[in-house]
């Protein structure tokens, strides 16, 4: 009986041991499910610092907005940074995230130089980078792991062959006004790089004044006022964005002329008002920048955390729209 009852005792023991290994395997389990949940890494949720450029046309607007819509949606911790078009705000946001300790740091570059300091501190605190809309133009790319957004020299080439196509046949010069972004900025670099590659093909195109605008409609208006005091004949402007093209074409108005006929008018964006504009007949032509990187970023950021590969370079979708197009399509525009 003494023999049995210990033998009982020790295959209860040996039960009770399986049953709690059983349970231990059983938490590593829903921990393991929680990894793959949206917004989580090891159980914790992820935590994204971004720094903004700023709010300084319709399209940046829509960018932060889905931005911190497909943050939420995907369950991330956002810290959420206005640098309002300066670089040294974006700096000392970046460093603020390095410091609290963030997962990833995002952040679309007021300006394309200037970066590399501050990448190396994100670096070397174990901090990956994503480079959004904007480029920077450090030498060393292991500072920041990929650059999701647009082509903007793609964009300038868009803008040069729609114009090239309209005078193809002509005999006489085509004089050109440009309304450039934020000086030191990739699109107002790539953009007019694009630009004057393509026109360079056709000696008559001639851009006789180009100055920046600063991407906004007051500074837009404001140049586009300068430009038709200085010069007598203008046949084509080509601005930047639409915030810009839409302030120059309250300068034409004023000075008696009508935008769209008098003064062909090319943008890039093609935001709501943008779009307006060109329906009715005052912008020929909108190159589409697509504002709505959100959900990529967020599928980006996940993918990082997670150890994914990523590509070094993400190109964004893009079209471009007629006057024509642009009434078609307005109706179900999302932006």
């Amino acid at each position: 009986m003494k023999r049995f009852g210990k033998l009982s005792a020790v295959l209860a023991l040996t039960f009770c041991m399986s049953v709690l290994g059983a349970c231990a395997n059983g938490g590593n389990n829903q921990t393991g499910a929680a990894n793959g949940g949206s917004g989580t890494q090891a159980g914790k949720t992820i935590t994204l610092g971004f720094s903004q450029v700023g709010a300084e046309s319709g399209w940046r607007s829509a960018n932060t907005k889905s931005i911190q819509d497909s943050a939420k949606e995907a369950g991330y911790n956002l810290k959420f940074s206005d640098a309002q078009q300066k670089q040294e705000n974006q700096i000392k946001a970046i460093r603020s995230f390095i410091q609290q300790k963030v997962d990833v740091i995002a952040f679309s570059p007021v300006v394309e130089s200037g970066w590399d300091t501050v990448l190396k501190e994100a670096k070397d605190a174990g901090i990956p980078v994503v480079l959004t809309d904007r480029a920077v133009d450090s030498k060393d790319t292991s500072l920041y792991v990929t650059f999701l957004g647009s082509d903007f020299v793609e964009e300038g080439r868009k803008a040069g062959k729609w114009l090239s196509e309209q005078y193809k046949d002509t005999k006489e010069d085509v004089n050109i006004v440009e309304l450039q972004g934020t000086t030191g900025s990739a699109p107002a670099n790539d953009r007019m790089a694009g630009f004057a590659e393509v026109i360079a093909a056709n000696p008559h195109l001639k851009v006789i004044a180009s100055q920046t605008g600063d991407f906004t409609r007051a500074k837009g208006k404001e140049v586009m006022q300068a430009f038709l005091k200085a010069n007598k004949d203008i046949d084509v402007l080509y601005a930047h964005n639409d915030d810009m093209a839409l302030g120059a074409i309250q300068a034409i108005e004023a000075a008696g002329l009508k935008p769209g006929q008098d003064i062909k008018i090319i943008s890039v964006d093609a935001v709501k008002d943008g779009m307006q504009a060109a329906s009715e007949g005052k912008i020929n032509y909108i190159v589409e920048c697509n504002p709505m990187l959100g959900p990529q970023l967020m599928k980006i950021v996940k993918d990082v955390v997670d150890g994914k590969s990523v590509k070094s370079r993400i190109v964004t979708e893009e079209t471009a729209f007629t006057s024509e197009q642009a009434k078609e399509a307005l109706p179900n525009r999302a932006y």
